[in-house]
C-alpha cells in the first residue's frame, strides 16, 4: 500500500508540472499529452524539430528568453534555445486549438507560467533531438560515402578499357604464380638433403 501511495504521489507531482489550472479550466502545458488527441501528421509536426521557420524562432527569442545575451551563446546553445522556443510555440498553438475560449489575458498568464515550468524540459528535449539528428546525419553521410566508393569501383571495373588492361594482368599474375610454384616443387625434388641424412644414418650405425 505504501509503495502504491508513493507511486501515486510521484505521478501527481509530475502531472502538476504538466498542467495549469486557470479560470476553472485544466490546461495541459506538456504538449505530448495532446498526442492521443491529434492525428499522425500533427503528432509528427509536434515531435520533429525544424517545423517552424528560423526567422519566426529568432523573432520570438526575447519573448521567451528576455534576459539572455544571444551573441554570447555558442552555435549549439543557440540551436537548443531555438528548439525550446519551437516547443513553446507549438504548445501554445495546441492550447489555442483545444481551449478556444481562453481570453487573451488567460493565454498571457499561461505563457508566463509555462515559461517557468517547462523551460528546462523543453531545452532537454531539444538537446536530445539535436544530438539524435546529428548522429543520424553522420550515419547517413558514412553510408553515402561507402555507397559512392563502391559504385565508383563498379563503374571503373565495368569500363571496356579497364577490362582490356586487367585481363592480361590477371593472366600474367596467374602464369607467374604457376611458374613460381613449379620452380619450388622442382627444387625440393632435387634437394640432396634427404639423401645426405640417409647416408649419415647408416654411418652412425
Amino acid at each position: 500500500m505504501e509503495t502504491s501511495s508513493k507511486i501515486e504521489n510521484t505521478l501527481s507531482n509530475r502531472l502538476q508540472k504538466d498542467i495549469i489550472k486557470i479560470a476553472g479550466k485544466v490546461v495541459f502545458v506538456n504538449p505530448f499529452l495532446y498526442g492521443r488527441l491529434v492525428d499522425k501528421k500533427t503528432n509528427k509536426w509536434l515531435c520533429d524539430l525544424g517545423q517552424i521557420a528560423t526567422s519566426e524562432l529568432q523573432s520570438n527569442r526575447y519573448r521567451f528568453y528576455p534576459y539572455l545575451e544571444w551573441s554570447l551563446l555558442s552555435k549549439e546553445e543557440k540551436m537548443i534555445k531555438d528548439g525550446s522556443i519551437e516547443m513553446f510555440l507549438k504548445t501554445l498553438s495546441l492550447i489555442n486549438t483545444f481551449y478556444p475560449k481562453l481570453t487573451y489575458e488567460e493565454l498571457t498568464e499561461i505563457e508566463k507560467r509555462m515559461c517557468l515550468m517547462k523551460k528546462d524540459s523543453f531545452e532537454g528535449y531539444a538537446k536530445k533531438s539535436i544530438q539524435e539528428k546529428a548522429k543520424f546525419e553522420l550515419r547517413k553521410n558514412k553510408k553515402l560515402k561507402r555507397d559512392r566508393f563502391i559504385r565508383s569501383w563498379k563503374d571503373w571495373l565495368a569500363l571496356e578499357k579497364t577490362n582490356q588492361v586487367l585481363l592480361p594482368l590477371i593472366i600474367l599474375i596467374s602464369i607467374s604464380a604457376f611458374i613460381g610454384w613449379s620452380v619450388g616443387i622442382s627444387r625440393n625434388s632435387c634437394n640432396p638433403y634427404f639423401e645426405s641424412n640417409i647416408g649419415n644414418k647408416y654411418e652412425i650405425l
